[in-house]
């Protein structure tokens, strides 16, 4: 590669740029030239009090960062995949993506386990998904809407605004705040939204030189996961507010699928869990998909 320089866009969160230092870090070992982070403010990043859906959806943390890459301000994009839109841009293509790092959700409170919580304590989310999975196991709590970065939601906790905060853990380890967390939940209790735990890159689809470059980090494992968890939701055609939880995983051969989905008021839950050899793994994301759609007859949808 002839360029002396590449620019990343990333969010200026501090786990954002973490993120887009890790890839940094491993494009270094391909690329002897200057590799530059530019930080990005997204308007989900501007407005950080109301519910995503109400601002528009998933596509407020990326659009304005895809945005640099169509007007070549920058040549590479980082984004946590979870909050990608499943559709890409067109001109703009997301195929590669780093190891995926834990998937699992955790529970932040000051030292009480989520099943000693007092009846009535409050659980900050800002997701419907995680909302009606834990009403499922626990109908006594208040569960409320939070935002903010990690260290803002955090602080919330600490000054009593919320009893337990709800996040996910690749993001809490990412940030060295393990000793933080209080509690942790197994994917099979809280299936995660698609995505969780990876760090996607994004780039011109035309752009030859930086994808060569991106394949040769990227992992192939979580490129079939991901690949698969995107094609549950763009078959459901969901937005912000579907509550859908959805996850794959490997071993040897095999690729299970996992998906859970619940209606627009939470009160009925939907789900599936199969497996099939990893070369069919599109072909189960749709069977799943539009199993759910059928069993949900489009109650999921607002």
């Amino acid at each position: 590669m002839k360029r002396d320089n590449i620019i990343i866009g990333s969010r200026g969160s501090k786990l954002a740029v973490i993120y887009a230092e890790k890839v940094k870090s491993k494009l270094s070992k391909f690329y002897s030239g200057k590799i530059e982070i530019k930080k990005i403010t997204t308007t989900g990043d501007q407005n950080q009090s109301e519910r995503l859906s109400s601002m528009g959806g998933k596509g407020l943390f990326s659009t304005n960062i895809e945005n640099e890459l169509l007007e070549n301000k920058i040549d590479i994009a980082v984004h946590a995949l979870k909050d990608m839109p499943s559709f890409d841009t067109k001109g703009l293509l997301t195929n590669c993506y780093l190891k995926r790092n834990s998937p699992n959700e955790i529970l932040i409170s000051k030292n009480i386990k989520f099943k000693d919580l007092n009846n009535g304590s409050v659980i900050g989310t800002s997701s419907f998904r995680r909302e009606f999975q834990l009403k499922n196991i626990r109908a006594d709590l208040v569960y409320k809407l939070i935002r903010g970065n990690v260290d803002t939601r955090i602080k919330k906790l600490e000054n009593n605004e919320y009893d337990a905060i709800i996040l996910s853990k690749a993001g809490i380890e990412s940030l060295n705040l393990q000793s933080k967390i209080t509690d942790e939940f197994e994917v099979t209790k809280l299936v995660p939204c698609a995505g969780q735990g990876i760090i996607a890159i994004q780039c011109n689809e035309n752009n030859q030189d930086i994808l060569r470059l991106i394949e040769k980090i990227n992992d192939t494992q979580t490129r079939i996961i991901a690949n698969t968890e995107r094609e549950v939701l763009r078959i459901l055609e969901g937005d912000c507010d579907t509550a859908v939880g959805v996850f794959a995983s490997i071993k040897k051969d095999k690729i299970e699928l996992t998906a859970e989905l619940f209606s627009v008021d939470g009160k009925k839950r939907f789900f599936m869990s199969e497996n099939e050899n990893i070369e069919n793994h599109i072909v189960l994301a749709k069977r799943i998909a539009e199993d759910l759609k059928k069993q949900s007859k489009g109650s999921y949808k607002g």
